[in-house]
């Protein structure tokens, strides 16, 4: 074990005033346990279920099961069918702001894709008529298809492109557009991943200058009445409530959107609804979550021959 470091104790610090929380919060980065994982179904589940499951939590899908530690799903010949998705369960947590939304929606925009978790749970949640995933890094997008080919999903669409590109193209556009941002992956270390510089001011401040990047480029996308939904797998705020008090500042037609399901996570250090799960909690590597809906008037079209000339079609089983 480790001993924490002077800005993991700073961190803990700034996140909680009990020392009691501080503690927890840096045990369980210093102390990998088992990460919680689940499965998202992708088709009904089998009358005899192969695996050890802990009771369902509120904000959890009926559709995904929480597994009990020490289980293997990724061995089994379920998931090489594309029964299922294998995935931490924090993942399920920050995609749960789109229980806000009312479904089934037309048209959904994974702007940081790879390796596919968030495309699969928005969409379980909202059975959009059309699900568009992008990946801006290019050797990433090799798992992104294998993945939604796995599971099925060969009516999506993959791109490979900026973001700058879809402001350019799709501009007020989309119905909802997810950022599962790059960070500075804090989280990794409560499933005993090295994550060197995690917690340096200077790995910070660059992940928070590229998240602002995207993101501007992202709200450009929104449609009126549409929503943006913001994530992270880190702790430290200057990627979290910084940043989304950025983009309502910057962008002043969006707010922020109250989630039911959540307000029990609700974060304490931000005065907007924003949602984060703690590692100590048991339930998962932790994150942090927020839901921006654009209030403006009016309607747009969707860009579908834009859509057609840059996405890759996915093919299935030959």
């Amino acid at each position: 074990m480790a001993a924490p470091s002077n800005l993991l104790l700073k961190l803990s610090r700034r996140l909680f005033k009990a020392p009691e929380d501080q503690t927890a919060f840096v045990d369980a980065l210093i102390k990998p346990a088992c990460p919680a994982s689940a499965l998202v179904w992708m088709v009904p589940r089998p009358e005899q279920f192969p695996f050890s499951r802990e009771p369902p939590l509120p904000w959890q899908p009926a559709w995904v099961d929480r597994l009990s530690p020490g289980q293997r799903p990724g061995q089994h010949p379920l998931h090489g069918s594309g029964a299922y998705y294998c995935l931490d369960l924090a993942s399920v947590f920050t995609a749960s702001v789109l229980t806000a939304i009312q479904s089934p929606l037309q048209a959904i925009l994974d702007l940081c894709a790879a390796p596919g978790g968030k495309s699969l749970l928005a969409r379980q949640m909202l059975q959009p008529d059309y699900l568009w995933c992008n990946e801006t890094v290019g050797k990433r997008v090799k798992s992104l298809i294998a993945n939604l080919k796995r599971c099925g999903v060969t009516e999506a669409r993959v791109f490979n492109l900026d973001p700058q590109v879809w402001a350019a193209q799709a501009a007020q556009a989309l119905p909802l557009v997810i950022v599962d941002a790059p960070c500075s992956g804090q989280s990794l270390l409560t499933k005993g991943r090295r994550v060197e510089g995690c917690f340096h001011p200077v790995t910070i401040g660059k992940n928070a200058q590229r998240q602002r990047r995207i993101l501007a480029q992202a709200a450009q996308l929104i449609a009126p009445g549409g929503y943006l939904a913001y994530m992270t797998c880190t702790f430290s705020p200057e990627e979290n409530e910084a940043i989304a008090s950025w983009l309502l500042k910057t962008f002043p037609q969006f707010e922020a959107v109250e989630v039911t399901d959540l307000q029990a996570h609700t974060s304490h250090l931000a005065e907007f609804p924003c949602y984060r799960l703690w590692p100590q909690s048991g339930w998962g590597a932790g994150g942090f979550t927020a839901l921006l809906r654009n209030r403006s008037p009016g309607q747009r079209a969707l860009v579908t021959d834009f859509i057609d000339r840059q996405g890759m079609k996915i093919y299935g089983p030959s």
